[in-house]
């Protein structure tokens, strides 16, 4: 790619199709006419070539597009794509109990849960989007502005969906495979475990605590509100909702024994060997 310093433009077409020269020319001629000192003709030159030379370097660059970025990296994941729905509790409301009570599950699942989809279903019904998966659907609406709500609404179906799986009254540690990866990247499941509580702990306000696959390697991370990794190129394999309404009718202000609760003696490590094992 040449330096920016070395572009010349004497063959630039103007507006009128005069080339650089044929305008310069015309210039001194008129100049008699016009009375314009030759200082300023030469000012003019030295702008039209700045100018044109800028433009001909911008022609140069690769023009990049957020939006196909996005869409791009989410791709590249092999993300599953599904229903634009909400799914079904993949348990009885009370078998997470006293991790989380029923009453948490009922609320959560019902009200909370249950306003995001139906928002984002009343936002797309006779749109085009109404076809498209709920992948599809958070990836279209994190491209625009215009369209934060329906990406709020989207991605957090989305979070839900997820997370509902994430969790098992039957919880067992990992085996085979997501075993073997835990302790290369993490050391130990036990470092794993605390690196997952640790940043789901610590991230400010609401949010999501999250293993994932990046690049081949697993990693823990949060994400903030509706967020979601798939849109940065990370393979979520479990997740721990640290919104309040998750846990504040059980554990009050304590996240921490919250968390601690759900990572001990809750989480569906199944599920998340078979979304490592897809990936």
């Amino acid at each position: 790619q040449p330096s920016l310093l070395k572009l010349r433009a004497p063959a630039v077409k103007t507006g009128r199709g005069l080339s650089l020269q044929a305008t310069l020319t015309t210039s001194q001629r008129t100049q008699k006419q016009t009375g314009q000192p030759m200082e300023s003709l030469k000012s003019n030159r030295r702008t039209f070539m700045t100018t044109a030379g800028l433009a001909t370097a911008a022609s140069l660059l690769p023009v990049a597009s957020a939006s196909a970025s996005s869409k791009s990296k989410a791709r590249k994941l092999n993300l599953p794509q599904t229903a634009a729905a909400q799914i079904a509790l993949p348990f009885d409301a009370d078998a997470l109990e006293p991790v989380i009570s029923e009453e948490t599950i009922k609320l959560h699942h019902g009200k909370h849960h249950k306003g995001y989809a139906d928002k984002m279903l009343a936002a797309i019904k006779d749109a085009p989007l109404a076809s498209k998966s709920l992948e599809d659907i958070v990836i279209a609406a994190s491209k625009s502005k215009k369209l934060t709500g329906l990406f709020n609404n989207a991605a957090q179906t989305w979070n839900h969906n997820f997370y509902w799986q994430s969790l098992t009254p039957k919880s067992a540690p990992p085996t085979g495979k997501l075993l073997a990866a835990i302790e290369r990247d993490f050391g130990s499941l036990e470092a794993c475990k605390k690196a997952l509580a640790d940043t789901s702990v610590a991230q400010f306000a609401s949010g999501w605590g999250w293993l994932v696959l990046e690049r081949g390697k697993l990693k823990v991370v949060s994400t903030s509100n509706a967020d979601v990794p798939f849109l940065h190129g990370q393979l979520p394999l479990l997740t721990v909702d640290v919104w309040e309404h998750a846990y504040y009718l059980d554990y009050q202000n304590k996240r921490a024994d919250h968390v601690s609760a759900i990572i001990e003696k809750t989480l569906n490590w199944a599920f998340a060997a078979k979304n490592f094992e897809a990936a």
